[in-house]
């Protein structure tokens, strides 16, 4: 038998909203000591067909069929698509498992081992080669090859990320990337006029300073670090022409991926940003949510949090800062059938409904999210008329992917444990990356 997680502290980052939940979080690290997955082929009493089988379920199908997710602020979206699946599929009875994102991935490793996953769940890039490899999530050859699913639907990127080894596993559910939240009230109070098109890290840079001088009294800052490289420091890494890992090889060592992380060590240096033990006991979202933060850098998916909110009214997107060149990271959650579910067809086939247009129109009436279907955006956009969310989808003719491997979780930890040094100051930025380096290689040669 095979052990999936290593014994070792990993982090499953996705999104950052403010918690719950927190979808590529900060540094949403899980302890995988102890917890052992038995692969494929250690034995399974769950009754389903071969991997890769697929045929369309009769509208008459009887089952019941539980889907695992991490954020309640979607959960009324999702009822939306579930009502409407039970119009063509009446007897197939869904069970929605809201999960908080700090404990789903714990949660999800205990459901694999004992091949109690539910029928149908959410996963994110850092985590799907995990799953993947190790035979717990059932393709989708099946049904792109019956036309039930086209690909050619969703970004290319977000597709690319959920094929492993040239096989297809999820359907992309929604895509995020990343732009600046602005308190234009704040703007207003520092006496700073507000960014408007495009600008440069020098411009951010002095912008934050300037905001974080004239409102030292209040205890405000005007931009925010912090250790979710989804939000900020893969941004910039991509920004100045670094990257992350290519062709299984970090690139922390590059001068480039150094000149990205070294962008924020300026900011925190130049009093732009709290110092990372205040974004440790404080998040940065959480900053921006209680007024003491001018400038988010933070993704489509913190929509929700503004929701109803007085500090809704108040909020503009900017995009992302240019260095080199332009960029922003693209990410998306995916749904995925469990390779063991006793009730695959019917698992299958709300999976094949929730990537329909019909299903993604109504997650994009919701607001919440941009879902990953083309075409059904428009209403997220128009969710905060004011705000010109269309810098998120502007970003898809500059975005990069989200960087992982197998396991990406490993060198997460990593990052999550070397970067703060860096970034404080306490050790040269050189120093720290090449360090990371190092110890990333290592890990990604073991995959």
């Amino acid at each position: 038998m095979k052990n999936l997680f290593p014994s070792a502290a990993w982090r499953s980052a996705r999104r950052t909203p403010v918690r719950p939940p927190t979808r590529r979080v900060a540094a949403g690290v899980a302890l995988g000591v102890g917890l052992a997955m038995v692969a494929s082929g250690c034995g399974s009493n769950a009754e389903s067909a071969e991997p890769g089988e697929y045929s369309a379920a009769d509208k008459d199908l009887t089952a019941e069929i539980t889907y695992g997710v991490w954020d309640k602020n979607q959960v009324a979206a999702i009822e939306e698509n579930i009502t409407a699946f039970n119009e063509e599929y009446p007897n197939i009875d869904v069970s929605v498992n809201v999960t908080p994102y700090a404990e789903y991935w714990t949660k999800l490793q205990t459901q694999a081992s004992s091949d109690t996953l539910p029928d149908l769940f959410w996963i994110n890039g850092p985590n799907i080669g995990l799953y993947a490899s190790n035979d717990k999530l059932e393709p989708i050859t099946g049904a792109v090859d019956a036309g039930d699913i086209d690909p050619a639907n969703y970004p290319e990127a977000l597709v690319d990320l959920y094929t492993i080894d040239d096989v297809r596993y999820g359907v992309p559910k929604d895509f995020d990337t990343i732009g600046i939240w602005a308190n234009k009230a704040l703007f207003e109070k520092a006496g700073v006029p507000l960014p408007t098109g495009d600008w440069t890290w020098e411009e951010f840079q002095k912008t934050a300073a300037d905001i974080s001088a004239a409102l030292a009294a209040d205890g405000s800052y005007g931009g925010a670090g912090g250790m979710d490289g989804q939000t900020t420091y893969y941004n910039t890494i991509f920004q100045a022409g670094g990257t992350v890992i290519e062709d299984g090889t970090s690139g922390y060592s590059s001068p480039e991926t150094q000149a990205g992380i070294q962008f924020w060590t300026d900011l925190i240096a130049n009093n732009g940003s709290p110092s990372i033990q205040q974004l440790t006991d404080t998040t940065a979202d959480q900053w921006f949510t209680s007024g003491k933060l001018a400038m988010y850098w933070g993704g489509s998916w913190f929509r929700s949090a503004l929701t109803d909110t007085e500090l809704e009214s108040d909020v503009v997107v900017l995009p992302l800062p240019q260095g080199e060149e332009q960029a922003t990271v693209i990410h998306g959650v995916a749904n995925v059938v469990s390779a063991t579910s006793k009730e695959k067809q019917a698992a299958q086939a709300l999976q094949a409904f929730l990537a329909s247009k019909e299903a993604q129109q109504q997650q994009g009436d919701a607001g919440a999210v941009i879902p990953a279907f083309e075409g059904t955006q428009s209403a997220f956009t128009g969710s905060m008329p004011e705000a010109n969310l269309q810098v998120f989808l502007d970003a898809l003719d500059y975005a990069q992917p989200l960087p992982v491997s197998k396991n990406s979780a490993v060198w997460n930890a990593f990052e999550t444990d070397l970067l703060p040094q860096g970034f404080s100051g306490e050790k040269p930025v050189k120093d720290t990356a090449d360090e990371l380096a190092s110890k990333m290689n290592a890990a990604l040669a073991e995959e």
